[in-house]
């Protein structure tokens, strides 16, 4: 057996370094993150797709049709960053998008960096992701410096030097800033403003291309529009669903189509543009802009660029991965994607491009739907959960006053060390008693100590690797809560929302693979793959080093 895993191992690596030397080498890498793009969506809602979206991938490159994120936290930083560095949480340090910053007693964001102010731009409050109206003035700054570990991008960039450009964009400033890395420039998508952005880590001013593209008024043509069906509604699965009670009736745009983005002046509308196709749509024209100014892909150096698409996540929150919306918005981004490829292959040619496409996680269905199908669903508030008995009696045990818990950032529990430590309680015995507590709760199928993680107390098994995959000593809570399969907290931005993603199931964990590119052969692969495997094998694909913390393996398939 050991000689048979010895010979799987050296004959991977021949058929590795032999298809390297003999494929072309691309001019572009173009890495495609759909946000919250569930593995089996594709399929499910691919009737009446075009043949130059999605479908020109699967038909031109290797499907892998059972990918997964190996950690528990499947959120947005978490995901793209996995994608772009190869590594895991534990490694990168992007363990959720938000953490609780204990020394200064107030929650961090995961890019936010005071040092790196936008440029030209007032900033944006980190904690505000839906409603600009709640967002301060202020010149909170963003750069990739909390990315512990090097990105594909930057290994590009050390690989073939200055001329190599490297770039990242999307509608959120973590899709871009996790994908473009260190050694990129990234952009992303203001609400605030209505235009993309930059921080001063990138740069100190903006290139005059990015002024006429803000000036052909992209942004503005959608006011006073409406996001409507993109075929015959008889022809979609939930055609006679348009309204479904758990879906979120966000203040203006409604809960039935066709959903009105309102005019330009409307202190919603551009948060509106990204809870509809039109956020990808914009990101897409802006991204071609990019392309053309810059002139990627038109000499013999390998550039990269990343797209990150952000309109599936807001409306799958909205409404549900399972709605009428979400499954317009797919039939929408399909277009979108045969836009952006068709240009590519314009411009550039698909025939010398490496295109990567697959998503940052999955995502839950409502409770309420799958009551409708037998299955038991439920959401979690965690708002109350200090004042249950079962806490009640656990301050009182230990002597202490209001509260032994400080704060609660979606996975992770952080206890009060300044009352453990005046107490004199030991650290670990307050973890376990808080995590036995909890686990009692209705909804909570595990709580996991980061003190039992550390020191090796835990069993090892599929749910606690997921979660130690996820545990940085620095930054993850003293507690990481695993809700029950179906169960979720429902809040986002103070909205109550049809979907939440974050957990360790499959349907949060569970993203499309796709690679397309110069002398790769058509597949589709069954085997379970990770994502943790995408950066080591486009490092393969152009003969560079992997990503400093990346422990996944090159994808044998791309290369046969």
């Amino acid at each position: 057996m050991a000689r048979f895993c010895f010979v799987s191992l050296v004959t991977s690596a021949c058929l590795i370094a032999g298809a390297g030397a003999a494929q072309e080498r691309p001019k572009l890498i173009l890495q495609i993150t759909v946000d919250q793009l569930r593995g089996e969506l594709i399929d499910r809602y691919g009737a009446g797709m075009g043949d130059d979206g999605f479908a020109r991938l699967t038909r031109g490159g290797v499907v892998f049709a059972n990918a997964h994120h190996s950690h528990a936290n499947t959120e947005t930083i978490v995901g793209h960053t996995t994608l772009s560095t190869g590594a895991v949480p534990a490694v990168h340090g992007m363990v959720a998008n938000l953490w609780f910053d204990r020394t200064a007693g107030t929650q961090f964001y995961n890019v936010q960096d005071a040092d790196y102010p936008l440029v030209g731009a007032a900033g944006v409050d980190a904690n505000s992701e839906i409603d600009p109206t709640q967002r301060a003035a202020t010149t909170d700054g963003r750069s990739p410096r909390n990315i512990l570990s090097s990105t594909i991008a930057d290994e590009i960039a050390l690989h073939f030097g200055p001329a190599s450009k490297v770039f990242g964009v999307s509608v959120k400033d973590r899709g871009a800033i996790a994908m473009a890395g260190h050694a990129g420039q990234a952009y992303w998508f203001s609400k605030a403003e209505g235009r993309f952005v930059t921080s001063t880590f990138y740069r100190d001013d903006y290139p005059s291309w990015m002024g006429d593209w803000q000036d052909k008024g992209m942004v503005a043509s959608y006011a006073g529009q409406d996001w409507t069906l993109l075929g015959d509604i008889d022809k979609y699965n939930f055609g006679d669903r348009d309204d479904q009670p758990w879906e979120t009736d966000f203040p203006g745009f409604g809960r039935t189509f066709p959903h009105s983005w309102g005019l330009a002046d409307d202190k919603y509308f551009t948060t509106r543009l990204t809870l509809s196709p039109a956020g990808d749509e914009i990101t897409v024209d802006f991204a071609k802009a990019l392309i053309a100014a810059e002139n990627l892909g038109q000499d013999d150096v390998p550039d990269y660029l990343s797209v990150s698409l952000s309109s599936t996540d807001y409306v799958g929150h909205i409404f549900g991965p399972s709605s009428l919306e979400a499954e317009d918005n797919l039939h929408h981004l399909d277009r979108t994607l045969a836009d952006l490829l068709g240009y590519v292959d314009q411009t550039i040619g698909l025939n010398k491009v490496l295109v990567v496409l697959s998503a940052d996680h999955g995502a839950p269905e409502h409770p309420g739907y799958l009551k409708t199908l037998g299955i038991e669903a439920d959401t979690f508030n965690f708002d109350d959960i200090d004042t249950t008995p079962g806490f009640a009696r656990l301050k009182q045990d230990f002597g202490a006053g209001e509260t032994l818990i400080r704060n609660f950032s979606n996975p992770y529990v952080y206890l009060d060390h300044a009352v453990i430590d005046d107490l004199g309680l030991d650290q670990l015995a307050v973890e376990a008693a808080v995590a036995e507590e909890l686990e009692k709760l209705p909804g909570i199928a595990m709580a996991v100590s980061s003190t039992a993680l550390r020191t090796g107390a835990i069993a090892p098994g599929p749910l606690t690797d997921q979660v130690l995959a996820n545990f940085h000593k620095d930054r993850s809570g003293d507690i990481y809560v695993v809700f029950q399969p179906h169960w979720f907290v429902a809040d986002f931005d103070g909205l109550t929302v049809a979907s939440a993603h974050g957990s360790p199931w499959s349907y949060d964990t569970f993203v499309p693979l796709m690679i397309m590119g110069p002398g790769i052969k058509r597949a589709r692969v069954q085997r379970r793959v990770h994502t943790i495997d995408v950066a080591p094998t486009i490092a393969a694909f152009l003969g560079a080093k992997p990503p400093s913390g990346a422990t996944g393996t090159p994808l044998i398939e791309v290369f046969k």
